[in-house]
């Protein structure tokens, strides 16, 4: 089939990138309830994730070089291919699943995602105009905000196939739904190249803005899973007593309203009246967000009820959290160069996935030595440091 309007394309990445990041969330939900049920410490699951991110990194430094010579449209497509072989990977009977192998099917995960998200968010800025920075913005607040939203979704879908067909019949269910994903997009896409061919010693940013964004980005997704990903399930199972349903429940909750926060964040920053965020804007929020992780690890340590705590306060930490990444997420797309675009935001998040590199290990570190209390106050620290950074950038 012939490619079509940008609306059209926009829509085909739109539901690619939807598909995937409904498996990708059900997977990691799946794995980390599976492993714990299984006895595993929080370090020892926080290490099941650390190939996963490490990757992310090279990926997105090396992705942005590969999308260049053979086009976005082929990346992105080779993501779900490699998520679908990541997946298939962990059907295998439950007495290989050493975390040596699950580290390497992981691995193989994070190659696959970041593929996927530096494909269809670099696509977006070849579908606009230089001049249509207002419109870019929605465009991409709602791509990041409906991604997240699904994400949740797939913390809900992984809780739920835990509960009901298990493991690996939620892996084979993923598999099916990928696969018709992948079908479904096959030549419906433009390629995506552009003339500029960079070198490999040209894929490091050499623009202040990009390095400095990528950096506020670093600490700013740190911050998140330094006590999202690993410290607080595991608070939530063993310490609360919740079941695996719940904590997907919950989580997949969280990441859903997150994402409609993320993809409305336009209409609350200006950007609907025509009014391109800057880093003045990560300042000011990013304040705002370096104080709600303090403010519920004060709860706890007074003893206030954890649940209530807990919740109430990951409510407010969603919104503001979600203002934060929206507006990291058009500037990165802003700054980039047209020519260039894959392989700036290759770069930029490269960085992201540093960052939750370090936020994966930290998190089950302090949560084993000290508990979530210390890492809500790591991420409080994390993320005042992002502004900072943040407050460096230019409009």
């Amino acid at each position: 089939m012939m490619p079509g309007s940008a609306v059209q394309q926009y829509i085909t990445v739109t539901l690619s990138y939807w598909a995937f990041t409904l498996t990708d969330g059900a997977l990691r939900m799946l794995v980390l309830l599976f492993f714990h049920g299984l006895g595993y410490s929080p370090l020892e699951i926080a290490s099941l994730f650390l190939l996963y991110e490490f990757f992310g990194m090279v990926t997105n430094l090396y992705g942005g070089w590969l999308a260049t010579r053979i086009g976005l449209n082929s990346t992105l497509q080779i993501g779900l291919l490699l998520q679908i072989l990541a997946l298939a990977m962990l059907t295998v009977d439950s007495t290989l699943l050493s975390v040596v192998y699950v580290m390497a099917a992981q691995a193989l995960s994070g190659i696959a995602k970041d593929l996927n998200k530096m494909s269809a968010k670099s696509s977006i800025k070849l579908l606009l105009a230089d001049d249509q920075q207002s419109a870019l913005y929605r465009w991409v607040a709602r791509l990041t905000g409906s991604k997240n939203t699904l994400k949740g979704l797939g913390f809900f879908l992984g809780g739920a196939l835990m509960a009901t067909v298990g493991f690996r019949g939620g892996l084979i269910a993923m598999i099916v739904l990928l696969s018709i994903t992948l079908i479904a997009s096959w030549g419906r896409l433009e390629s995506g190249t552009t003339s500029y061919k960079p070198k490999f010693t040209q894929l490091l940013s050499k623009s202040r803005p990009i390095n400095l964004l990528s950096a506020a980005r670093f600490f700013l997704f740190g911050s998140r899973d330094i006590w999202f990903v690993v410290a607080l399930p595991v608070f939530l199972h063993s310490q609360l007593q919740w079941t695996h349903l719940g904590v997907g429940t919950f989580m997949a909750s969280w990441i859903i309203g997150y994402g409609v926060v993320q993809a409305l964040a336009p209409h609350i920053t200006g950007g609907s009246r025509g009014q391109a965020p800057s880093g003045f804007n990560l300042l000011w929020w990013g304040v705002w967000l370096s104080v709600i992780p303090i403010a519920i690890a004060l709860c706890l340590w007074l003893y206030l009820d954890p649940a209530y705590s807990l919740i109430i306060g990951l409510i407010i930490y969603a919104a503001v959290f979600a203002i934060n990444a929206s507006i990291h997420s058009f500037l990165i797309v802003a700054y980039a160069e047209r020519d260039s675009v894959a392989t700036d935001v290759g770069f930029y998040y490269m960085a992201n996935a540093a960052g939750r590199l370090a936020g994966t290990l930290l998190s089950g570190m302090i949560f084993q030595q000290y508990g979530l209390i210390h890492c809500l106050l790591g991420s409080a620290f994390m993320v005042a440091f992002s502004a900072l950074i943040a407050a460096k950038l230019p409009d």
